[in-house]
């Protein structure tokens, strides 16, 4: 049975960003694009969740709660609680990602 995935309001706004980004500095083509890939990486967690690794800024935590994929350069971190996986951040992953999974997951926890 698939896992349900979820989108927490954050990573609701960070993937309406992201289009919004995406269509005013390339083509909402593109962006359309982009959106379908990312839906079809949820698909992909629906089935298999465990398949993401851990980010390696919360490695050197000692946090393994959340895991990652990669939609190069953006990275999805999520977490999976019971039969549920619930999305927490889209981002670039070019960002400080150290300052922003401590902002956005631990400091919210």
């Amino acid at each position: 049975m698939p896992f349900s995935v979820l989108l927490t309001n954050d990573a609701t706004y960070d993937l309406e960003e992201l289009y919004d980004y995406i269509a005013q500095h390339d083509s909402p083509r593109k962006a359309d694009t982009v959106l379908d890939r990312i839906e079809g990486l949820f698909e992909g967690l629906a089935e298999s969740p465990e398949r993401g690794s851990y980010p390696k800024e919360l490695i050197a935590l000692g946090i393994r709660e959340y895991r990652q994929i990669f939609f190069k350069p953006y990275r999805i971190i999520y977490r999976v609680i019971s039969k549920k996986v619930y999305v927490m951040l889209i981002a670039d992953g070019r960002r400080d990602m150290q300052t922003l999974l401590e902002r956005r997951l631990l400091e919210a926890g």
